[in-house]
């Protein structure tokens, strides 16, 4: 915790015994889907685009041991895919090395970063570094994001079933048992499948608003983490992850604690992540909607 905020976060820990703002949320998101696929499909699709989105969030605090101490009834809580391409297990592994400081933004080693090995990116094709820059501004990152980070996913986790990785299979076998019952429910409350799959997608483009500048190429490993001070619908959405580099300081605190440990310590956070700060989503939309804010090939990258 590199000696600051360790008052704040062992109270926000003592505070820990029944999280009822995550299991009331949790209540609140499924009722919000489920309302969303019953009724006027234009309505509807709102409502679904949103629950499928804070249902997300939602599974990444679980990943991160909430509400319960329990791994099993935690996964249990959000085994219902709603946003049907990513297995929970496979969110949970890849995630959690994402949260190794030392290796963010490692084109090899960090499993969510964005950008390349310089080498890597000399050799792709130009309409694939046309795409791929057009990825790396915000609208591209919401129109395109989706697809391109599903298809990597999808073409990574292929190759480490091919080579026999057991808990690959398990995350996705258990995905897939999953699957049935969403689609199983979006056929019984009678929503156009072409409706629901559109609310997908739009969830899917929602959350790459959170991640598009989340880790920036940066000499030292905490200055690659952002703050965004947005207290508005989205930060609700991300659940306070906007405060991102408090999450990755502080992994095993509750999203409600987030911006009070902020408040608290602000200045010194703001020291550790080097003022990498924005005020608000507004902000990020009027810089970085139609510019890219990062070269695709790592700036600092180097074999060494």
């Amino acid at each position: 915790m590199s000696g600051f905020g360790r008052a704040s976060v062992g109270a926000a820990m003592s505070e820990r015994r029944f999280e009822w703002p995550t299991l009331a949320l949790l209540v609140g998101c499924y009722g919000l889907w489920i309302t969303g696929t019953l009724i006027w499909w234009p309505v509807g699709l709102v409502l679904i685009t949103l629950a499928a989105a804070l249902h997300s969030s939602l599974t990444h605090e679980v990943l991160h041991g909430h509400p319960f101490r329990s791994c099993f009834w935690n996964a249990a809580l959000v085994f219902p895919p709603l946003t049907l391409v990513v297995p929970y297990l496979r969110f949970k592994d890849t995630h959690l090395a994402h949260h190794r400081e030392p290796l963010l933004t490692d084109p090899y080693d960090d499993p969510e970063t964005n950008f390349l090995d310089p080498e890597v990116w000399g050799q792709q094709a130009r309409w694939k570094q046309t795409l791929l820059q057009i990825n790396n501004t915000l609208a591209g990152r919401m129109l395109l994001g989706p697809v391109i980070g599903t298809w990597a996913f999808w073409k990574g986790d292929w190759a480490l079933i091919r080579s026999g990785d057991r808990r690959v299979i398990l995350g996705w076998v258990l995905h897939l048992a999953g699957l049935p019952f969403v689609l199983a429910w979006v056929a019984y409350a009678g929503m156009p499948i072409w409706v629901f799959l559109l609310g997908t997608y739009a969830s899917l483009s929602i959350l790459k608003i959170r991640t598009f500048l989340e880790h920036r190429a940066h000499e030292a490993a905490p200055g690659r983490s952002v703050i965004i001070e947005d207290r508005g619908p989205l930060a609700l959405i991300f659940l306070n992850n906007n405060l991102h580099a408090v999450h990755h300081l502080h992994g095993s605190v509750a999203w409600y604690d987030l911006p009070r440990l902020y408040r608290e310590n602000k200045a010194r956070y703001v020291e550790r992540n080097a003022g990498y700060v924005y005020r608000s989503y507004g902000e990020i939309f009027r810089r970085y909607f139609l510019r890219a804010k990062d070269p695709v090939p790592h700036p600092l990258w180097s074999k060494d």
